[in-house]
């Protein structure tokens, strides 16, 4: 099953299903059918689930809420700007010393609002 909106991610991953897997299956879906609906119920937080990780998934989500918002053309869901979706501490997807200062550059302001530090195509399904 693929998941239609941003809450079915949280929910496959509380039940165990891998979160890199379910978002890439939510980003297929919503980019052959782009919908604001898709994004505006709140998804679980994931924090609880592990309390490393989880942060991290909890951030992702709303940085992508607001990235898809933007791409259809409206405003971001208010969930997404909670500060239980912001990081306190930076967190880099590659853990590469010499490709820290890459994603610094290309961070999309959505993620670099979020302390998550990724590259301008993390959320790109080509």
């Amino acid at each position: 099953m693929r998941p239609q909106s941003l809450a079915e991610v949280a929910g496959l991953v509380r039940s165990g299903a891998p979160f890199d897997a379910c978002l890439k299956n939510f980003l297929d879906e919503f980019y052959l059918r782009p919908d604001f609906t898709a994004l505006i119920s709140e998804p679980a937080l994931l924090a609880g689930i592990d309390p490393v990780v989880g942060p991290v998934e909890d951030a992702y989500l709303a940085a992508t809420a607001e990235s898809l918002s933007a791409l259809v053309g409206s405003e971001a869901p208010v969930w997404a700007f909670a500060d239980a979706r912001k990081l306190k501490r930076p967190w880099f997807a590659l853990e590469y010393p010499s490709l820290r200062a890459l994603l610094l550059w290309e961070r999309p302001a959505p993620f670099r609002s979020r302390n998550l530090f990724v590259s301008e195509n993390a959320l790109s399904r080509a």
